[in-house]
């Protein structure tokens, strides 16, 4: 057994006696106390785990956004490592993990879908070759895309027909910015 493993059981081990003790303590002094402690203690421990649970939708608007200036746009660096982009897309904010290794600008079909696009009407014949193996892809036109003080009449992506967490923004349309980094913050200059 690995040594992390042992320490964490005698840690577990010794909460346990703890709490075992303290049980016995508060039976001592009559049930009915003890009963109302014991659903105390489960009510904040269900609440501290509601409160982990949800950490990322709380604070998700505590954490600094996209900036936008006359010719650039500054996007800070997520919890997760990423840069995350809000494009308007014919009128819809669409969110983007910011990719520089993608070919491609690629939806989810979730987005897709919210800019009115059927994802089950669209003809699968591209393929892309992703970490998880090949998936096949459908060539899409965007019309009316928004990025801070830029815009394009038209964007041409793909949406993927597998599983995917968000949308990508590939080097089909950050090749159009020139791209600088420094400390936690992406810049895209036109």
């Amino acid at each position: 057994m690995p040594d992390d493993t042992v320490m964490r059981l005698v840690y577990m081990g010794l909460l346990l006696a703890t709490l075992a003790g303290w049980a016995i303590v508060e039976l001592r002094k009559g049930l009915g106390r003890a009963a109302k402690m014991i659903l105390a203690w489960g009510m904040i421990v269900l609440g501290l785990m509601a409160v982990y649970g949800l950490w990322g939708d709380i604070t998700r608007g505590l954490r600094p956004s996209q900036l936008a200036g006359a010719n650039e746009v500054t996007l800070p660096r997520a919890d997760d490592g990423h840069y995350y982009a809000q494009l308007q897309i014919q009128g819809q904010e669409i969110s983007f993990m910011v990719d520089t290794g993608a070919s491609d600008v690629v939806l989810t079909q979730r987005d897709a879908r919210r800019l009115g696009i059927d994802p089950a009407s669209l003809l699968y014949l591209g393929q892309a070759f992703t970490a998880n193996g090949p998936v096949r892809t459908a060539r899409v036109d965007l019309a009316d895309v928004r990025l801070g003080p830029f815009t394009d009449a038209s964007l041409s992506a793909s949406v993927n027909e597998g599983q995917m967490d968000g949308s990508l923004l590939g080097m089909a349309y950050l090749g159009q910015f020139e791209i600088s980094i420094s400390g936690d913050q992406m810049v895209l200059r036109r």
